[in-house]
């Protein structure tokens, strides 16, 4: 099994025993994503922790947010002799616009630092380890106490220019998150 599937299948197990309760105390939820740039892939697990700050809150609708602490691989199928696969380690604080009950449409944006395990993957060079990660995501929070998150979202990946070349790396991505609370 290469390690692409490999990594996905402990994300599936971790997911599947982290909806009972939670592992961590304080831990709010946890989230899966898939996403595609081409023969570009990346699956990622994450944590996430509410912020209990609600700003401008009309009483239907507020901004709020949460920390997002995540692990990822990226791959790529790639002729023999580049590298295929690297890790990605990221920490992003979330805002998120809405409803007050938490459930239904919502829009998001978020800028995070990266640590990546590569500085290349495939054919694309990064330069640098480290990488900003912005994304804008829309989504719907459903079920029983708004348990169930699904959505959609845009990444991308740059070092802002830190240093050259700055290939970056966007990902369409597909988000599943489990709120404990």
């Amino acid at each position: 099994m290469c390690s692409a599937k490999r990594m996905l299948a402990r994300m599936a197990v971790f997911a599947m025993l982290s909806t009972g309760a939670s592992p961590v105390p304080a831990l709010d939820g946890v989230s899966l994503e898939f996403g595609k740039n081409g023969s570009y892939e990346m699956a990622r697990l994450g944590a996430q922790w509410q912020w209990q700050k609600r700003w401008l809150d009309s009483g239907k609708r507020h901004i709020g947010g949460y920390w997002d602490l995540s692990a990822a691989q990226w791959s790529a199928d790639v002729p023999a002799g580049l590298n295929d696969s690297l890790v990605d380690i990221g920490f992003t604080p979330t805002l998120r616009w809405q409803a007050g009950d938490l459930r239904g449409f919502y829009l998001e944006a978020g800028i995070g630092l990266h640590f990546l395990s590569h500085t290349s993957l495939g054919g694309r060079r990064f330069s640098t380890a480290f990488q900003f990660g912005d994304h804008l995501g829309l989504g719907y929070r459903f079920g029983a106490k708004g348990a169930y998150d699904l959505s959609y979202r845009f990444q991308h990946h740059s070092n802002a220019d830190i240093k050259k070349p700055n290939a970056g790396m966007d990902f369409h991505q597909v988000r599943l998150q489990y709120w404990f609370r």
